[in-house]
Formats: C-alpha cells, structure tokens, sequence
C-alpha cells in the first residue's frame, strides 16, 4: 500500500480543469495547498456551446429556473420582461444560510469543484462566471459561506452566496485582491447553484484525511505489534488468500512489508486488536477506495438541472443533482472507521499491561505508584466516543420539502460534515496509540528491524518527549497526532 500513499505538497504547476479529468488528490492541492488552476480551453469550449443553447432553447420553449420558477413554483411561468431579475431574486432569496463561516479550504474545495463541473459544459451560463471563479481561486479569496443549508439535494445557499459575492453584493474574505464583479442573466443563478460543490469538496477533504490517518494506522499498529512481540502468523498470505477480501489482503500484505521476516509471537494467537487487523482495518481501506471513486464522478459531473446540452440542442429535466451515492458512501467510511478505532484502543490497553509488555503497569517509570500513560485510556476513548456519536448514517433522516414536491434527502451535507469531524477525532485516538507505543519500544529497548518501520520510530523518537517520569502527556499526543501525516507517507 505505499505506493499507493498520497504526497501532496506545494507545487507552481497548476492543476488544469478540464471538466472532466479532474481528481480528489487536485481538489486538495487547490483548496489546502492553494496551487492555481488553469482552464482547459476545451472545457472553456464547452461553456460556450453550452450558453449559447440556453439562449436559443428559453427562445422557444420553457425551461425551469430560466423561465419559470423554482421548486413548487416550477408552473409559475416568468414574464420576458421579468426574466433580467429573476435570477438575481433567485440568488438573494436562496442565500439564506446559517450558523457560522466554513472554513477557508472548503470554500476553496467547492469553489474548485463547481468550477470544474461547470467545464463539463452542462450549465448553459455566461463564460464569465467562469472567468471569475478561477480568479478568486488564483488570488486566495473566497466567499463567506454559512455552515447550514443543505439537506443533499444541492448547496444552494452557499453557492447562492458565492453567486452573491461574485456580482458584488457580498463580501470576499482572505486576499484583498479581489475579482471585479460580474453580471449575471436570468439564466446564471439556477445554473450556478444547482449542484452539490461544497458536499462534493468537503467529501475530497475528507476522504484524503482518511487515506493519509488509515495508512499511518499500519504503522502505529505494526509498531505495537512489535512491543508485545505479537504473532505474525495472523497476516500470512496463506491465510488471507482463503478468503480474499481486497481490503484485508492489502492490510495484511502492508503488515508483513512493516514487519519484514516474522519472528516467534510470545503466544500462540493474540487479542483481537493485532490478530483481526485485517480482517476489520480492510472494510475501510474499502469504503475509503469506493468514496474515492464516487467523489471522483462526483466533481467531473454534467449534473445541473436542467442539463442544457449543446450538442442535443435540449434541456433535460431531471434528479442527477440528488447526492444518494455520496451521502451513503460517506456514512459507510464513518462506521468503517469507528471499528479500526476500537482496535486502536484495544491494542493501547494491551500496552498499558505488564502481562503483553513485560513493563511496570501502565507504562510507568520505577517511581512507585507512578500513573505513566494511564489517562491516555481515558482520552482515547474520549475520543472515540465522538467517532462513535458521529457514526450514525446521516442518511437515515429525510425532509420532505417545496410542498411536498422535493420529498427525498440524502443529507449527504451532513455526512461529509460528520466524516471531517469524525476523522479529526480518529485522529486523536490513533495518536494516543503511538504515544504509548513508542514509550514501550524505549523501555525494552526495541528498534523495528524494517526500514519503513524504522523510518517511522525514528521519526516519532526525534518528535516525542523521552522522559517517563509522571507529567502533562497532552504535549506528546499533540505531537503524535501532527506525526500522523508524516507517517502516512512513509
């Protein structure tokens, strides 16, 4: 699996949007490491064809959104002399989100993807509008987007917002050096909201947190492997080719690439936690994989309602906007994670006993009565409450809405929501295991004898306080929580 690990540092070279090449590994480079965009002038090509059939289409037949209102509203049908303001009455009554900002990379994640989706020429709106999207995203500014408003059947408010700040009744945030602002027709507002950009962009971050904490979960496993000297027979390729499940195979083929030439286990078989690695780690290296796909059709879709398709002359009418795929995908990769979390601290509470160690309880120093990393049980499962709380499938709620008209919701919004939360406390759980492992290999005095493990210990040893006496250990998880992603890598 380490080749198949993620790299994503700075770079000059811009990721090219095409509207339909576009990957979850460049929606991360875009929207956290801030690397510019280019437009392929293919995709521009598109938009172009794309808004002139809209033009010819409004000309002779109706069209929601263009002509007509939206949602319940659909057989209300719009004067021509009305058609200059209905878009810009759309944008300024669908921007109504709530609660607090998001944060500046998933703005810049939704930004990215619609942009994208848009190349894949769909929309049927002003090339404009294109222009000043991969402007924001080149000069580091973004729109103030609320948090709440989408319930998985499109982010209309925030992209409503964005359609806002793009005409200047908004305000951008970061950079000072802002787009001018654009004009839009009757026909831009419901082309430019009628997506699920933030979920999808949200969805990237996530799932690229998760490849990177996943990965790293090999190695803080293999290094507690190593210091309860567990029994490699469990990631034999003879076991696991009987019953070959994809994610399993490859957890237990990473564990024998850690470990290297399998030593005697000082037991015959061990708990769960090192024995089942596999077997419940590879259901989310699966999901992982599966949400990877998903997102990747997800921002390289044509999905705008109606789809206003040059080459057809026709707009269709239609639900591809509704996100079932991803939202359900995203609440798998939280219940995936929940289980590779419980071994997480299933396998920290092997460390902290002296019958797997051969150590003083806990981890402790010679100092009687010393705690060591006790309370490391304690937050980790504090954490793992939250992954646990955040588990639920979002997707088992539903709001019918628009009078009865809209009455199906993914609430994929909410799963990517949970999934990046989720992930940040994962994260702490995973970190509180490698604390206490590499506290065990220092006080036996174990070094891994593979060079990826090696890397990875040496790593933490330079990072990681050495002093076992009693003290605030919150520095220490703190530290192995940043570690993570450099191990994810290793």
């Amino acid at each position: 699996m380490a080749e198949d690990t993620l790299d994503l540092g700075p770079s000059d070279e811009p990721v090219v949007l095409d509207g339909s090449s576009l990957g979850g590994e460049d929606v991360v480079r875009v929207a956290r490491f801030h690397v510019p965009v280019a437009v392929h002038a293919d995709g521009k090509q598109r938009v172009v064809a794309s808004w002139h059939a809209s033009g010819r289409l409004v000309a002779r037949q109706q069209v929601y959104g263009r002509t007509t209102g939206v949602g319940a509203n659909r057989t209300e049908i719009i004067d021509t002399e009305g058609w200059a303001e209905h878009g810009l009455r759309l944008l300024r009554s669908h921007a109504g989100g709530l609660g607090g900002m998001l944060p500046e990379e998933q703005v810049r994640a939704m930004l990215v993807v619609r942009l994208n989706q848009l190349l894949a020429g769909g929309a049927g709106l002003r090339p404009t509008v294109i222009d000043a999207l991969a402007t924001a995203l080149n000069s580091g500014c973004y729109p103030g987007v609320h948090e709440y408003g989408a319930i998985g059947t499109g982010d209309l408010t925030a992209l409503a917002e964005t359609g806002l700040t793009l005409i200047g009744e908004r305000y951008w945030l970061g950079s000072t050096n802002t787009p001018d602002p654009i004009e839009l027709d009757s026909g831009d507002a419901l082309a430019l909201i009628s997506s699920n950009a933030l979920t999808i962009g949200m969805a990237g971050l996530a799932w690229h947190t998760a490849r990177q904490l996943l990965q790293a979960t090999h190695l803080v496993t293999a290094l507690s492997f190593l210091a309860v000297n567990g029994s490699a027979e469990a990631y034999a390729e003879r076991v696991h080719q009987g019953r070959p499940h994809p994610g399993q195979v490859a957890v237990a083929t990473e564990m024998r690439r850690l470990l290297g030439t399998p030593r005697a286990g000082a037991r015959i078989q061990d708990p769960f936690g090192y024995r089942c690695f596999p077997q419940i780690h590879g259901p989310a290296i699966d999901a992982t994989a599966d949400l990877g796909r998903v997102i990747e059709i997800e921002i390289n879709a044509a999905a705008e309602n109606p789809l206003i398709w040059a080459e057809d002359e026709a707009a269709y009418h239609h639900g591809a906007f509704h996100c079932a795929y991803l939202g359900q995908t995203l609440d798998r990769v939280r219940l995936a994670v929940l289980h590779t979390g419980h071994l997480s601290t299933a396998r920290l509470a092997t460390l902290v006993e002296p019958n797997f160690t051969g150590l003083r309880p806990f981890l402790a120093d010679g100092t009687r009565g010393s705690s060591g990393v006790m309370i490391l049980e304690y937050s980790a499962n504090s954490a793992l409450a939250e992954v646990r709380t955040l588990a639920e499938p979002a997707s088992l709620g539903n709001a019918v809405v628009s009078r009865g008209l809209e009455e199906h919701s993914s609430f994929a919004f909410q799963s990517a929501n949970q999934a990046i939360r989720s992930l940040s406390a994962f994260r702490l759980v995973l970190a509180c295991e490698l604390v206490a492992a590499v506290r065990a290999l220092r006080l036996r005095g174990v070094t891994p004898d593979t060079e990826p493990l090696r890397t990875a210990y040496e790593l933490a040893e330079s990072k990681l306080n050495p002093d076992m006496s009693d003290r605030q250990l919150s520095p220490d998880v703190e530290a192995a929580s940043a570690l993570l992603d450099e191990f994810a890598i290793c």
